[in-house]
């Protein structure tokens, strides 16, 4: 038995074997930027170079995304999260969502 949740972008984890697929899992959180923050932005962009207060909203918005699917991949009750994809879709201007999905699994350690 897997102490930790495990997750991974690939269909199988090295040193384990997938015992029972428990089904699709998702983890999804929607993110905002006020007016003042898509101002700048937009200021940083017109003028080019890197975003760094767009890209740090982007990075907490995936972990939260990344969070909510371990929590629902322990509720049901599996060891992993095997073939995790994250996707990002603007909903309306300047609201985005983020979804993290995978397959719930349970897995042993391969002697």
């Amino acid at each position: 038995m897997v102490i930790n949740l495990l997750i991974t972008t690939t269909p199988e984890i090295p040193g384990y074997r997938v015992v029972e697929v428990l089904g699709i899992v998702s983890g999804t959180t929607v993110r905002t930027r006020g007016a003042w923050g898509r101002f700048l932005a937009g200021l940083k962009a017109s003028f080019g170079g890197r975003v760094d207060a767009v890209l740090k909203e982007v990075k907490k918005a995936q972990d939260e995304a990344i969070q909510n699917l371990i929590e629902n991949a322990r509720a049901m009750g599996a060891d992993a999260v095997i073939g995790v994809r994250l996707e990002i879709t603007e909903i309306f201007e300047g609201m985005v969502l983020i979804n993290a999905s995978g397959t719930a699994v349970k897995v042993e350690r391969v002697e």
